[in-house]
């Protein structure tokens, strides 16, 4: 057995930097029982110079265990212990692009972009092909995609993603930054933004993006496509075939910042959204399960303070699918503020 550091990251915000180690140790349990064949044990957070780390010990890591590792969302470095001494292992991360892609935007509300990161790898360890992540290319879908901060996350890792967002606003901003960004940092796209009609009736409209990570694999056609739709997400059936994606991925709303859906709206008035996360997604989820690949898996983070997990949970299984809530998974909660308190539940479809 060999024993390992990992050197949380610095750069976290203060309030998120009190909860990284113990989700990142939550996150680790999760890599070590889904892809890792229960190989990662002794878990702990350590000081070690006065510094904070998280140590665990694991038979000597294969190149692909190490690839999966590179990409822990709190991950800064990490190291091999021996004795005093910490010997650097090299990393390996899936990021094809700088991490101002992530971190450029503010703006009230947005999600921390190392929680999103979070959310999508464990969603993604649920699955029936966990390394998929590191060796394969998982499609992700974000049925309340806001400005696109998991969609930027799946981005990164190389990812084919789509979005839905009820916000005007929201997808005018979305839309407005990724072009900006593409084209400031020279990446070969197309963008276009279109209008949805069916039957004569606009039912929405739609951003599609086409890139590619270098000008060589543009040219070759090796290339990326982000879609984001501006609609309500109860009806993302429309928008996309079903068994379409290998991953859906959302932050629900808070009921602090954020509305959540249409409730009663009528043409040319002001829509009123509900604030109760629960109310929107047991309308959504069925939807959203029918567009999810069988082995697939959908991950859910939300407030506690205005939906218990025990209702999310029902509202998953009565989709046919099955949550996941081994003690690993259990390890999530953390205070955002004096309004929230953040969890997330993961489910795979069979």
């Amino acid at each position: 057995m060999t024993s390992y550091g990992l050197l949380v990251s610095p750069s976290h915000n203060r309030v998120y930097a009190q909860a990284a180690a113990a989700l990142v140790k939550a996150e680790l349990a999760v890599f070590g029982e889904r892809a890792l064949g229960g190989r990662v044990r002794d878990i702990e957070e350590t000081s070690i110079g006065g510094v904070p780390y998280v140590t665990f010990s694991a038979d000597e890591l294969a190149e692909t265990d190490v690839r999966l590792l590179s990409n822990l969302s709190s991950l800064y470095a990490l190291f091999e212990i021996e004795g005093e001494l910490l010997r650097p292992v090299g990393l390996k991360p899936l990021d094809l692009f700088g991490s101002d892609l992530l971190t450029i935007q503010k703006y009230s509300g947005k999600t921390n972009e190392y929680f999103t990161k979070l959310l999508l790898n464990v969603t993604a360890m649920a699955t029936d092909s966990p390394m998929d992540l590191v060796t394969g290319r998982p499609r992700l879908l974000d049925p309340m995609c806001g400005r696109g901060t998991t969609l930027n996350q799946a981005m990164m890792y190389g990812l084919d993603a789509a979005g839905i967002d009820i916000d005007g606003k929201d997808f005018d901003a979305y839309a407005a930054f990724i072009k900006t960004w593409l084209k400031n940092n020279r990446v070969k796209h197309q963008a276009e933004i279109t209008g949805i009609r069916r039957e004569k009736a606009v039912l929405g409209r739609r951003l599609h993006v086409t890139l590619g990570a270098s000008k060589e694999l543009y040219k070759s056609g090796e290339t990326m496509e982000i879609t984001v739709v501006n609609a309500d997400s109860v009806g993302a059936e429309k928008f996309f075939r079903p068994r379409s994606f290998d991953l859906i991925v959302t932050d629900a709303p808070y009921g602090v910042q954020h509305g959540s859906r249409a409730k009663g709206a009528q043409p040319g008035r002001r829509q009123q959204l509900s604030r109760s996360p629960v109310e929107l997604l047991d309308a959504a989820v069925p939807g959203w399960a029918r567009l999810l690949r069988p082995g697939g898996a959908i991950g859910i983070s939300w407030n506690t303070f205005v939906g218990r997990r025990e209702d999310l949970a029902e509202i998953l299984a009565s989709s046919g699918l099955e949550v996941q809530d081994s003690e690993a998974y259990l390890g999530f909660r953390h205070r955002v503020d004096q309004a929230i308190s953040r969890d997330l539940i993961v489910a795979r479809k069979p």
